[in-house]
């Protein structure tokens, strides 16, 4: 799968609905295939392989995603998928069944990279988003999302949308330090930190760089650069919170023209919700203060927010007996990173595993997690989808 899209520095780009993301999506449905599960895909482009269960029962999911970020590394999100169907590969060489069908699922645009924002069709099935704010979706060229799933040819029904099940399991690497530093292979995730998005324009005026005397400038970038301390400085301030801002666009972009406009996106994350409310607070706060000190216009556009979602208990405890049957040391922690599973616990009960990953590293081409690891979390999977499914 690493082949497709692969980087020179051995990374991956597979941007959501894009020509490499379809030659991933059409490699795993050959596996799905050879693997004998029916495959569907609903009207968000979210892939379903079913295992059938002696049962009339609804099914237990296992997946991830398989887009990535930009020079992103191999395993965030298609180590869950692939995982996913070496359980059911395992299970059709033992020749078990199970009471409850397993399904394994590719969720479209986990990253929210391409198409902001992030687990866009996970939240779609979880009734966070409709359907036509879904299509709307433009990427940086305009292009839709809707004619993007067309173009790609997996727009499918939504009559396969996995909506009913019994219950959920996302195998992922941890992409952070926490399980290194414990010196535990694995980690069985308890929930999800809340996360927050925010587009901030700033609106001053463009001018020659030469005759513009400095105390009449209105410079949108340098009122741009004291917000991104701001963040930073916010985020340092309160403990467990994160702050980042990942993307900054300035116009008219040019060497000798005082930047008229910047446009900047803000995430900030914390365990809890009431303190991401309160790091929202003191960003429009801080930006009030600099508007009224440098003529910029800022308007903050909070556009996504994901709750912080603890995980199911029944699920849970699954997880932990299979560690326990394994004979596995597992660490307890929260992620810190946004994933599917956290709408899905909208819809069924779900919990997530960690893989331990090498200096905490991820969304980038360094990322990595050793074999052994990652058997270990793949084994751990296998259990407790066993345990959930008879």
């Amino acid at each position: 799968m690493a082949r497709i899209g692969a980087t020179p520095g051995g990374g991956v780009t597979r941007l959501a609905l894009s020509a490499e993301d379809k030659a991933g999506r059409d490699l795993l449905r050959q596996w799905m295939v050879e693997a004998n599960l029916a495959v569907g895909v609903d009207d968000f482009g979210n892939m379903i392989g079913l295992r059938a269960g002696d049962d009339d029962l609804p099914p237990i999911l296992l997946g991830s995603h398989l887009d990535t970020v930009r020079q992103g590394g191999r395993y965030d999100g298609a180590y869950g998928v692939l995982g996913a169907l070496e359980v059911v590969r395992r299970l059709n060489e033992l020749g078990c069944r199970t009471r409850h069908p397993i399904a394994v699922v590719n969720w479209t645009n986990e990253e929210g990279v391409r198409f902001e924002p992030a687990m866009l069709c996970s939240g779609a099935i979880a009734g966070r988003f409709e359907r036509d704010y879904v299509y709307d979706r433009t990427d940086r060229d305009g292009l839709r999302f809707g004619d993007e799933l067309r173009q790609i040819g997996y727009l499918g029904d939504a009559a396969a949308r996995p909506t009913m099940a019994a219950g959920y399991l996302e195998l992922h690497i941890e992409q952070g330090p926490i399980l290194e530093a414990k010196q535990v292979p694995v980690g069985i995730v308890q929930g999800i930190v809340g996360i927050t998005w925010l587009d901030v324009r700033l609106t001053g005026r463009a001018d020659h760089a030469g005759p513009s005397p400095m105390p009449l400038r209105r410079d949108a970038l340098v009122a741009a650069a004291r917000l991104v301390t701001a963040v930073d400085a916010i985020a340092r301030e309160t403990d467990g919170a994160v702050g980042t801002v990942g993307r900054l666009n300035v116009a008219p972009n040019s060497i000798n023209t005082i930047p008229g406009e910047v446009v900047m996106s803000v995430d900030f994350r914390h365990p809890s919700a009431e303190v991401l409310e309160a790091l929202v607070g003191r960003l429009r706060h801080v930006a009030a203060e600099i508007e009224a000190g440098s003529g910029v216009t800022i308007v903050i556009d909070r556009f996504w927010t994901s709750e912080p979602t603890p995980f199911d208990p029944k699920v849970l405890a699954a997880v932990e007996a299979a560690a326990n049957d394994l004979g596995m040391a597992a660490g307890r922690l929260w992620s810190s990173a946004g994933h599917d599973a956290k709408y899905v616990q909208e819809i069924c009960p779900a919990a997530m595993i960690f893989a331990r990953s090498q200096d905490g590293l991820s969304h980038c081409e360094t990322e990595f997690s050793t074999p052994d690891d990652l058997v270990a979390g793949a084994n751990l999977l296998l259990g407790a989808a066993l345990r959930l499914a008879s």
